[in-house]
């Protein structure tokens, strides 16, 4: 399941880039939890915090539902949260 929590991370990552201006601070990373989920954490700059975000949520809920979507054959349950 390694292969899915990095194509998980890389999908994020190929999302969140283009959307920020600070890419040097940008870091994801994605483990599986002890339950058998992946849990994929983002970390941007402080200044692109809300272009992640989106407004009201928009943003961070179409990345979460296209992460849902990529593992959905595997069937694990996927989380993504931004990381203050």
């Amino acid at each position: 399941m390694a292969d899915l929590t990095e194509d998980l991370a890389g999908l994020t990552d190929a999302i969140v880039r283009p959307l920020i201006d600070e890419p040097d601070a940008l870091d994801i990373t994605a483990a599986e939890t002890e339950d058998g989920n992946i849990m994929v954490e983002i970390r941007v700059a402080a200044d692109d915090a809300g272009k992640v975000i989106g407004r009201q949520g928009r943003v961070i809920k179409s990345i979460r539902t296209l992460a849902r979507a990529a593992a959905s054959k595997s069937g694990k349950l996927v989380d993504v949260e931004l990381i203050d």
